[in-house]
């Protein structure tokens, strides 16, 4: 059987779009999808952002939570909170948003350097029971990323399925 490793603790040092801050432990058993951008990374605009959200509003209320993660390490001065407040509001986003928590004296952020992120886009894709079922880096395939969180929504309902008493065929 496949161990996947335990996702660490994100954090944050501002939230958008949430009336609290979330965590993992708060989230537990749910699908997270994590997606790390840059408000001034052209892949990020262009493709990252619009493909979380669009998960987002298919997911909403559902098993599958998305969630932004905006993590400078390049440009600090030019991606401030303010600004990213503008973009969120100007590209229409609503699902919460982190801004990755700056460390002194290094310009990667506490949350990228946790999960070794090689830079902006970047997905994770952590399952119910909080480990790293994807983690990768640049432009996501749209289709793939519906499959795998079908799968890992799935593998869900069939666990608690096969809890039930009648149950065909031990699903």
């Amino acid at each position: 059987m496949n161990t996947f490793p335990a996702a660490p603790d994100w954090q944050v040092s501002q939230w958008f779009n949430t009336d609290q801050p979330l965590s993992l432990v708060a989230l537990r058993g749910k699908v997270i999808v994590l997606h790390a951008f840059q408000l001034l990374c052209p892949a990020c605009v262009s493709d990252g952002v619009p493909l979380a959200e669009r998960v987002h509003r298919l997911f909403t209320g559902g098993d599958v939570v998305v969630i932004g993660l905006h993590t400078v390490f390049e440009h600090h001065a030019a991606m401030s909170p303010v600004a990213l407040r503008a973009f969120l509001h100007e590209y229409r986003i609503t699902h919460p948003v982190g801004v990755d928590a700056a460390v002194t004296d290094d310009p990667i952020p506490a949350t990228m350097r946790a999960y070794e992120m090689q830079g902006t886009p970047s997905l994770i894709v952590i399952d119910r029971e909080g480990r790293i079922r994807q983690h990768s880096f640049g432009r996501a395939d749209p289709l793939a990323l519906g499959v795998l969180l079908g799968l890992l929504v799935a593998e869900d309902n069939v666990a608690q399925e096969s809890g039930r008493v009648g149950s065909c065929c031990g699903l």
